[in-house]
């Protein structure tokens, strides 16, 4: 199972590379010369980088479950240590607490 769940993960990231990639090329695109284009580029881009930054912070959750994949301590709630229920896991395969520590 924690194998179908980590090439699942692993898809992810690299979608998720591939896009905060497209972002950063865009943010880096020159400048319109009217102001008023600018102004709206400049909007645009402060969208970008909120997108980015949600994307980065998955890409760090995925890394994370990676990494307790490999240390076989997926699947185990980090707070309380008990199991975290396979159909959270299935749901949101980056959780790190089961259901009762989430409060």
């Amino acid at each position: 199972m924690n194998e179908d769940i980590a090439r699942t993960l692993e898809h992810r990231l690299a979608e998720l590379s591939k896009e905060v990639a497209e972002i950063d090329q865009e943010l880096r695109s020159a400048l319109p010369a009217d102001w008023e284009e600018q102004a709206t580029q400049l909007e645009g881009q402060d969208a970008l980088e909120g997108i980015e930054k949600q994307k980065l912070r998955e890409i760090q959750q995925i890394r994370a479950a990676l990494q307790r994949i490999a240390d076989g301590q997926y699947g185990i709630c980090a707070k309380c240590g008990d199991d975290i229920d396979p159909k959270r896991l299935k749901a949101l395969p980056t959780a790190i607490f089961c259901v009762s520590c989430l409060g």
